[in-house]
């Protein structure tokens, strides 16, 4: 992050910053919530103070305030890099949309990358990629697959997910958004490649060379499937495996944006829509991915299978079948 994200410019200003941020660490969000408000008064165009001042009234349960402070970092963060449209999102103060936030993805894991593991596998329980890679494992042994030549990992974060795949694949990519992800699982020696790139640019840059695709809790920052779905299926080879996870809900949404800035899917909206895609089911379950607050995380876990064989209406003819008028 550059050094406007943790100074305002002005010193006074940063120093009731730094008071606001010992209050909040004591609990008491509401001082630090008007303590920032103070230090927003001398720099006003102070977006990482705006994002601080609305988490704080959030947190004290001044929702109308929050709510206010994000629409004043909307208009400074061009770049989204603090999420300020999501987070009027996911307070129903603005439209979620259905694209990837970019910038906020990348800023968040950036600043995560040096605690990523320690805080989610150590703290919160997370268990992805071992869910996944079970379910793979089963897939592989029913259809006699002994490995993979060319797999794909995207979002590979720090390499949770390829530390499965690599005994199984002989040539490992992983794609991930954040550059400081991709240089603490460089350091790994995990994967063949590595390269900094947004998911549906990556699939859409290949042309069916991908025999396994995966995306271990990647999705749940990208919105709507479709767009996915439209890039993946041309980037894999026929035959080939997608393995990849959701979080999920119950109700009629396909999406919504839930307040920790996660999309959750809807449980037969995504089974639609993998069908609709063209992808045959091989393994739809729901499971725990993770806790967080205490709460237990519950997701979708997806095996799916490009055809082997794309049936057209010519294919149907050559083989002497009826087609259809």
């Amino acid at each position: 992050m550059s050094k406007a994200f943790y100074s305002s410019g002005d010193v006074i200003a940063d120093r009731r910053a730094d008071y606001a941020r010992m209050l909040a660490e004591q609990g008491d969000h509401a001082a630090a919530a008007e303590l920032m408000e103070q230090a927003l008064d001398m720099a006003p165009d102070w977006a990482a103070g705006w994002d601080l001042c609305g988490s704080y009234h959030e947190k004290a349960g001044q929702i109308a305030a929050a709510i206010a402070a994000w629409r004043r970092l909307e208009a400074l963060d061009d770049d989204g890099v603090f999420g300020a449209r999501l987070k009027l999102a996911a307070h129903k103060a603005g439209p979620a949309g259905e694209g990837t936030a970019v910038g906020y993805v990348e800023a968040l894991f950036d600043q995560y990358a040096a605690k990523f593991e320690e805080s989610l596998v150590g703290k919160l329980g997370y268990r992805v990629p071992d869910l996944l890679d079970d379910l793979v494992n089963a897939e592989m042994a029913r259809l006699g697959i002994g490995a993979f030549e060319r797999a794909l990992d995207l979002g590979c974060g720090t390499g949770l997910m390829g530390e499965k795949l690599r005994a199984k694949v002989a040539h490992l990519e992983g794609v991930d958004i954040s550059a400081a992800m991709i240089a603490e699982t460089a350091r790994k020696g995990i994967y063949d490649s590595l390269s900094k790139a947004e998911l549906v640019a990556t699939l859409n840059a290949r042309r069916a060379d991908a025999d396994l695709v995966t995306a271990a809790d990647v999705l749940i920052y990208c919105g709507a499937l479709q767009p996915i779905l439209g890039a993946l299926l041309p980037a894999m080879r026929p035959g080939g495996l997608v393995a990849f996870s959701l979080e999920a809900h119950d109700g009629e949404e396909e999406i919504f944006l839930r307040p920790s800035l996660r999309y959750a899917h809807g449980v037969e909206a995504t089974r639609n829509a993998l069908v609709v895609a063209g992808l045959d089911l091989l393994r739809f379950e729901t499971a725990v991915l993770r806790f967080d607050r205490g709460a237990p995380i519950t997701g979708i876990l997806v095996v799916a299978r490009k055809p082997a064989v794309e049936l057209t209406a010519a294919n149907d003819e050559a083989e002497g079948g009826d087609v259809a008028a």
